[in-house]
């Protein structure tokens, strides 16, 4: 039976090229045509790649999937980096708001994610690489805060994880029931506050 995980990583930009393509063909044939009918083949066929080339990343579409998702959380992170941990000279409270923002997944500029891919998850991932997930996001909150330097008080990591558990278990149950755009929207917003209230502690005055 094939395997249900990537065999190796781009390195060279002609090989993350490749990969961009796959996982773009991949994302259009899945919202044509649904995951039922997509096949290495189709997505090989669409990206104008061998069908050999396409199979020494992904020898199934189990494994083709499993790199998507993974290539969403990496892009989640480094959008989180970008745009919550690199810039200077802003205020705590926005890193914050762009941090729930981007975790919510509010942002059209993040890569597509259909709530049936949810289902798919017992296929492709194991135990600890959901672990690891989890980790590298809990991380991306403390990095977060270690940016912001004029935050009056520093949360604990009892506090960072409650909020993380807050935004990302919501999303991921949002997702679940497909909660309607505008709804998420509010959703998002209200989860800004929350997080917003609770960091800056009770003589604060964010928002």
């Amino acid at each position: 039976m094939p395997s249900a995980k990537p065999l190796k990583r781009p390195t060279q930009a002609r090989a993350k090229f490749t990969v961009q393509a796959i996982y773009d063909s991949y994302v259009r044939i899945w919202q044509r045509d649904g995951w039922s009918r997509l096949t290495t083949r189709a997505v090989a066929l669409e990206a104008g790649v061998a069908i050999g080339t396409l199979y020494d990343y992904f020898p199934s579409k189990q494994a083709l999937h499993s790199g998507y998702v993974r290539y969403c959380i990496e892009q989640l992170l480094e959008a989180i980096d970008e745009q919550a941990v690199k810039p200077t000279a802003i205020a705590w409270t926005l890193r914050v708001q762009r941090m729930v923002r981007t975790l919510a997944g509010v942002d059209s500029h993040l890569p597509w994610f259909h709530p049936d891919m949810l289902e798919l998850e017992t296929l492709v991932a194991e135990p600890k690489h959901q672990r690891r997930v989890y980790e590298d996001l809990l991380g991306a909150w403390q990095r977060v805060i270690d940016a912001a330097t004029d935050l009056p008080v520093k949360p604990d990591a009892a506090t960072l994880e409650a909020l993380h558990l807050s935004v990302w278990g919501g999303r991921r149950y949002a997702m679940l029931v497909q909660l309607e755009p505008a709804r998420m929207e509010d959703w998002a917003s209200c989860m800004e506050q929350l997080c917003l209230r609770t960091l800056e502690g009770p003589s604060g005055s964010a928002g």
